[in-house]
Order: C-alpha cells, then structure tokens, then sequence
C-alpha cells in the first residue's frame, strides 16, 4: 500500500504507543480519542487529531482499538451512515485491532460492506505481546480477512508489529487471539496458583519462578508475568476484566465448532470470580489475589473449581 495514511481510533494503554509507532515508521496518522490527554500526547509526538470519527470517513484505512466490538459499533455509527449517503474511495479498510468475538466481527463486516456499498471491508487483527510490546513495536498481529486486504496492510502492521501474520478469512484473526488468550489466561492462572500455594508452604514464589524458568515450565508468560505474580505488584498493565471477556470468545467458538475446551471452561469461571471480588481493573497478575481470596474463605481441602462452580458472568 503506498499511500501511508491512516486513521486511529482509540489512544489508550495500547492504542498510544501502537499509532506512535506508526508516526515514527513514517505514517500520517490522525487520532481520535474520547479523552483528551492521550490525543494531546499523539500530537506532542507527531500525530494528527480529528474532531470525531466521522471526519476519518476518507482515511484509506481506519483502525480501532477499543475494549470491545459493542464499543466499535457505538463509535463507528457515524462513519457508516456517512458511507450510506455518500461513499468512500474503494478498498478503504476498517481495521479491528482489539479483541473480539469471531462470529460477531463477521457480522459486523457484512454491515461495513453493506454501509459502503461495498466500497470498505473489515479486516480483524488484534494484537499480542502488552504494553511492553506495544511500545517496543513488537507486537504480534494476527490478521483475519481477503489475502489481497492482508497483502496490502502487511506495512501497516509491521510498523507496530515483528510478528504479523494472516490466519485466514475474516474471523480468524479473532480466533487466533483467542487461542491466545487461552494459553496466557490459563497459564497465568496456573503460576499464581503455584505461588500462593508456594508462599503458604513457606517457599519463597520468586525462587521457586527462577527455578521454573530453567526447566520445562518455562515460557514467555512466565518471564513477563511471574515477576509481577512474585511481588503481588498489581499495576494495570492491561485490565485482568479482559481475560473474562476474551476467554467467553474461547467458548463461544468452541460451542460452534463442537471443541471441547475443560481448562477455558474452568478458567471463566476463575476470572469471572475475579471480577466479583472486584479486582477487574487491576493487571492480569491479580489473579493471584482472586485465588488467595478463594483460599482464605473455603476448605483448604476443597479444590477451587468447587468453590467457583456456576459463578461465570455473561
């Protein structure tokens, strides 16, 4: 894609340091964000602002990064009935970078084409790899959609990514990240159980991590997460109300394609636990917490799936 402009919507945790990045890689980018600290700041850095999402309308592609795709919609309304009444340049792209439900993303799709009289098409590419990864331009980027829609956004996203990749039609970006989401929320999960467990037997969770990480345990999830599990530090790095959210995505396609999926099954309800305790809003890394607040008000002998059962929130 030559033309190396671009719209943004969404300046938060993420969204930030990913349109800086394309900024520095050399991208006109112009911004919007519902507050006005972030969009001051993307300025600051070389960004452009828009009044509203509306006055993206002819931005060859708009990307959004938004906590979810009912948010999308919300914001991209005006968007699309200003497509309606008047079209825009054929193969504008709407990039959804956040994570969202694979069923729902195509359907939002078919309302894109419809809406731009086939002139815009949707392409789902959320995004892995944190905050860190988002500043560092790391990230890896799963794309569902047409080859010729990913052929053509590949310098895009490699302006915010190393790891970019097209994982079929529209929807498979989607089911990617939650494959994903699966493995990080699961096994988050799992180091925080050893921890406390670790802690409350006398050992220290820290040795016992740096000890992990020389074997078979060993992962990625462990080296940027267990740090943080260690020290109890709850720092929002990314909203642990999320993984509830992206891990109802796991079941909801495994429903559809007739998958067993016991540890997403169980894992919903964990962290459906979490956000009733209170903690959504703190990093994933609370998790831990959820699991000592479920140690201190059962049975130790009573396995925490018990004391979670039937607790998972829509």
């Amino acid at each position: 894609m030559e033309d190396r402009t671009a719209g943004f919507v969404g300046l938060g945790l993420m969204g930030l340091p990913m349109a800086a990045n394309l900024v520095r890689a050399g991208w006109v980018v112009t911004a919007w964000n519902r507050s006005d600290a972030p969009l001051q700041e993307f300025v600051a850095q070389g960004g452009h602002s828009a009044p509203d999402i509306a006055s993206l309308r002819d931005q060859p592609i708009i990307a959004f990064m938004l906590p979810d795709l009912s948010f999308i919609e919300e914001a991209s309304a005006g968007l699309l009935a200003s497509w309606h009444a008047n079209p825009p340049q054929a193969g504008t792209a709407v990039v959804v970078a956040s994570s969202v439900s694979p069923a729902k993303v195509q359907d939002f799709g078919r309302r894109v084409h419809a809406a731009s009289h086939g002139r815009a098409s949707v392409v789902d590419a959320p995004v892995s790899g944190g905050t860190k990864g988002a500043t560092d331009g790391t990230l890896a980027i799963m794309a569902g959609g047409t080859a010729d829609d990913f052929r053509r956004l590949e310098p895009f996203f490699s302006a915010m990514g190393t790891t970019v990749r097209h994982m079929g039609p529209l929807g498979a970006g989607s089911l990617a990240k939650a494959c994903n989401q699966l493995i990080v929320g699961t096994t988050t999960a799992a180091l925080a159980e050893a921890a406390e467990l670790a802690e409350r037997s006398g050992m220290d969770p820290a040795a016992l991590f740096d000890v992990l990480a020389g074997g078979l345990a060993g992962s990625r999830v462990l080296e940027n997460a267990g740090p943080r599990l260690a020290r109890k530090d709850y720092t929002p790095t990314g909203p642990a109300k999320f993984m509830h959210k992206d891990l109802s995505f796991v079941l909801e396609s495994a429903r559809a394609a007739g998958a067993a999926v016991p540890m997403a099954a169980a894992a919903v309800e964990l962290y459906a636990e979490l956000k009733r305790q209170g903690l959504g809003d703190q990093d994933l890394a609370v998790v831990r917490q959820a699991i000592s607040n479920l140690s201190d008000n059962t049975n130790s002998a009573e396995p925490v799936e018990a004391a979670t059962k039937g607790t998972a929130a829509p």
